[in-house]
């Protein structure tokens, strides 16, 4: 453990070993917890604070968030993809996998919002997070019994992360033994039920396109995660671009509702919080998060029920984090009883997860899919064939 943690901490990795595994988890789980403060600092109405509606405060973090991570994939020409296959559409010639890929990064600019869109419902909406939440969990398993039917995953999903899924699902579900009357009223509200719906719905299309990029490569096709990530977001970012702009100019709101979303956004932009720049700077985290995020859902040669729990217990492990510090920096709530009890359940997922990756690593070194850091505690034996990377 100790020569692991000083490589993941002083070297730079090699694609698909436990070590990159973790330097992302890692890069993740603090900028989650960055992510997790900033609303809490913006929109906290008490003396002192920025007091900012939540519509103002999605549309400059996000903003700049997503110029944030387009201005990188452009300057490092990550948008340069290294394609399997090329073919011919209205006498332009683009590889192949764009007919997926920008798809995908449309669902990546309906999941945005839909988050922040849950919390603007004047009902309850604990339960509908924990269902978005427990969502992406189910959705992950799901996709890998797809594919594995479809013949796309040759990979078996071990006893260990299907542990894993039902320990998260009950970490992400505790909280609904404290629901209060009136909380699964959101069920009821056709605007919570087309917001979940579609974020849902969104998420469940983006992994499967991520984990079918991931698993129909070829042999000798390089594995550009890196391209892939830089054709959604441009994608994603185009999408909210046209989305913002039919806001601002053929959409129109209900001024006398407080709440209204269309009047709420056309207002940031008309008429601009005094700490807009501020809020918008908040919005980096987020930007950074999303390559760890992405990087971790297409982690090489681990299946999606692995990836997403790493993701969304990171995200769960941070969230945590993110309430202990604004509790101790903003007096307010700390963690409820139940969220501790979580998160122990969390650390025990993330046991059998440690479990899983072991075995996983000395698959993938057999089959030489990857090789070993030159310190790894390795997994299997050198007659296995797994070699340390050299």
């Amino acid at each position: 453990m100790i020569k692991t943690l000083k490589t993941v901490f002083t070297q730079k990795t090699h694609e698909g070993t436990t070590e990159r595994l973790l330097q992302l988890s890692l890069g993740y789980f603090i900028t989650y917890i960055a992510t997790g403060i900033a609303p809490k600092y913006f929109l906290n109405t008490a003396p002192g604070y920025p007091g900012m509606s939540d519509v103002y405060f999605m549309v400059y973090s996000t903003a700049l968030s997503s110029l944030f991570c387009v201005g990188l994939v452009i300057y490092w020409k990550w948008y340069k993809f290294k394609s399997q296959q090329y073919t011919t559409m209205f006498g332009i010639t683009f590889p192949k996998e764009f007919l997926y890929i920008i798809p995908s990064g449309v669902c990546t600019a309906v999941v945005i919002p839909t988050t922040t869109l849950m919390y603007l419902l004047p009902i309850s909406v604990m339960v509908a997070m924990i269902i978005m939440r427990a969502s992406v969990i189910v959705l992950s398993r799901i996709i890998d019994a797809i594919q594995i039917k479809q013949g796309i995953l040759k990979k078996t999903v071990y006893w260990e992360e299907n542990v894993g899924v039902v320990l998260a699902l009950l970490a992400v579900g505790l909280k609904l033994y404290y629901v209060r009357p009136g909380d699964f009223d959101f069920v009821k509200n056709a605007a919570a039920m087309t917001i979940l719906s579609s974020y849902i719905v969104a998420y469940g299309i983006r992994i499967y396109i991520m984990n079918y990029f991931k698993n129909t490569r070829t042999k000798g096709v390089p594995y550009d995660n890196k391209g892939f990530f830089a054709v959604e977001q441009l994608s994603a970012s185009s999408t909210m671009i046209l989305a913002t702009l039919f806001l601002l100019f053929f959409a129109s709101g209900d001024p006398e509702n407080s709440k209204d979303f269309v009047v709420n956004f056309q207002n940031a932009f008309h008429q601009p919080h005094e700490q807009w720049f501020k809020a918008a700077l908040a919005g980096v985290p987020y930007g950074i998060g999303a390559f760890f995020s992405v990087f971790l859902f297409m982690f090489q040669g681990r299946t999606a029920t692995f990836a997403g729990l790493v993701n969304r217990l990171t995200s769960l492990i941070a969230g945590t984090v993110a309430t202990l510090v604004v509790f101790f920096l903003m007096k307010m709530k700390p963690p409820k009883p139940e969220d501790w009890f979580a998160l122990v359940v969390i650390f025990i997922a993330l046991w059998f997860l440690g479990r899983s990756e072991k075995k996983r690593a000395c698959e993938l070194a057999k089959a030489r899919e990857i090789v070993l850091e030159p310190d790894t505690e390795a997994p299997c034996a050198p007659s296995d064939g797994a070699s340390p990377a050299k």
